[in-house]
């Protein structure tokens, strides 16, 4: 599979932002598109999300989110981190709040995420499930080539 068939069997998902007031920020951002405010929730426990980050596991590590659909498939989602180190608080410790990550559904994140690495020397970072164990999701550093972070989303449904 090279790089064009992954782009084509993908699609846009979402824009991520780290946060250190989820709850203060996503009013905001309600305002800014005159709806509801949605609901905080938290990102699962380790025994489900098996988080890793680095290869490691990272039990700690944890966040709460909110969502906001923005069309149909395409979501801005508000994190705000533990204090524990995860590619969300290194990210908010160093550079402070802001566009974090942007992601794409796929139907395999661990080929993607190979794939990525051998041919646009992307750099993995995290890894972990969704909450409720219906997905799981990668984190993958592409600074020298796409200039940013892509978060590859996977659903098990």
């Amino acid at each position: 599979m090279d790089i064009k068939k992954i782009v084509s069997q993908s699609k846009f998902a979402q824009v991520g932002f780290v946060v250190n007031d989820i709850e203060k920020t996503k009013k905001q951002f309600a305002l800014l598109f005159g709806c509801e405010v949605p609901p905080t929730c938290d990102c699962g426990t380790f025994d489900v999300t098996q988080t890793k980050i680095y290869g490691k596991l990272a039990p700690d590590a944890a966040c709460v989110m909110a969502f906001f659909d923005m069309t149909p498939g395409v979501q801005l989602e508000l994190i705000q981190p533990n204090e524990e180190s995860s590619v969300w608080r290194d990210y908010l410790n160093k550079y402070g709040e802001g566009i974090h990550h942007i992601a794409f559904q796929v139907e395999d994140a661990d080929e993607v995420a190979r794939r990525l690495q051998d041919e646009m020397g992307a750099e993995f970072e995290q890894e972990g499930n969704y909450g409720d164990g219906s997905g799981k999701y990668i984190y993958l550093l592409c600074k020298d080539t796409l200039k940013c972070r892509l978060e590859l989303l996977q659903s098990f449904k």
